[in-house]
């Protein structure tokens, strides 16, 4: 066996798994804080990147700049989503909520489609693209600046829901009516889970966008952010990174060795096998919490 190969495909495959573990711990956030699966998140994503390129274009500013821009315009959009979208649906049965942000998937794609065309545009960030060698192994340098900012923002989130804030947001997603009923704001705490999982969609949509281009397609990062939220457990931040690793490495080794055999499409085999096996035997994940509920 070709162990410098084997290294290389599973040392790429964990670090794009951990940018995809960016997508997931957006997820993680209103899961956490809200108890809402969110499947717009890869349209958030996508719509990040087109901000992060919208603010490049119109202001001149260097690209490094115009990212915290756009950071702060999604925050906004984020809390505006809670407050327009998902308020008046606090309370409802849990399918309205799902399908409220299904609607917002297909709304922020044909929006954004709308408004920036279907043509894919590249977006420079500043990292370099010479190639990177530990000794015999080639590595990506955008997936290694994904990884770092996947893991710097798993710190802070970390320390986050050990805040009064983080605590109040676990004790929303707990039981709205017992949090309202303790003087708790609830469509606060909700606005707020929004507003910083748009910020993650937009750091994981520049970051993606600076590989593959920015074009509708960034939305499909939702089916790995899911399988990666999935295999983590959906309310464990920690879940989401290493199961990051674990599937991208899969990933990264099914392309390079099965790829060649079946004629491609192992990467999304291993999706598809991994949401479908975590579900039947362990549909809390690897590291989320069990809830049993006695009827």
């Amino acid at each position: 066996m070709d162990w410098a190969l084997f290294l290389e495909l599973a040392i790429n495959g964990a670090l794009a798994g951990l940018m995809y573990s960016l997508v997931a711990l957006g997820i993680v956030l209103i899961y956490k804080s809200s108890s809402v699966p969110n499947l717009a998140q890869g349209a958030l994503a996508m719509l990040g990147a087109y901000v992060v390129l919208a603010v490049f274009e119109a202001t001149k500013m260097p690209v490094w700049v115009a990212l915290p821009v756009a950071m702060v315009i999604m925050f906004g959009i984020g809390m505006g989503i809670e407050r327009v979208a998902l308020r008046r649906l606090a309370g409802r049965p849990l399918v309205m909520i799902l399908m409220m942000t299904l609607a917002l998937d297909i709304f922020l794609r044909a929006g954004a489609l709308t408004a920036w065309g279907g043509t894919n545009r590249v977006l420079p960030l500043p990292i370099s693209s010479d190639p990177l060698f530990v000794g015999r192994v080639l590595i990506n340098r955008s997936y290694v600046a994904g990884a770092v900012v996947a893991l710097l923002l798993f710190g802070l989130f970390v320390l986050f829901f050990r805040t009064r804030m983080g605590i109040v947001l676990r004790a929303i997603s707990d039981d709205y009516t017992a949090s309202w009923s303790v003087g708790i704001s609830v469509e606060r705490g909700v606005a707020i889970s929004w507003a910083m999982s748009a910020v993650v969609a937009t750091l994981a949509g520049a970051l993606w966008g600076s590989i593959q281009g920015v074009d509708q397609s960034l939305s499909s990062l939702l089916l790995m952010g899911i399988a990666v939220a999935v295999l983590g457990g959906l309310d464990s931040i920690g879940g989401a990174v290493l199961a990051g690793v674990l599937l991208g490495a899969f990933q990264g080794l099914a392309s390079g060795y099965l790829d060649r055999l079946v004629g491609g499409g192992s990467r999304e085999l291993v999706v598809a096998a991994t949401l479908v096996l975590t579900i039947l035997i362990r549909p809390h994940g690897l590291f989320g919490r069990e809830d049993i509920q006695r009827i």
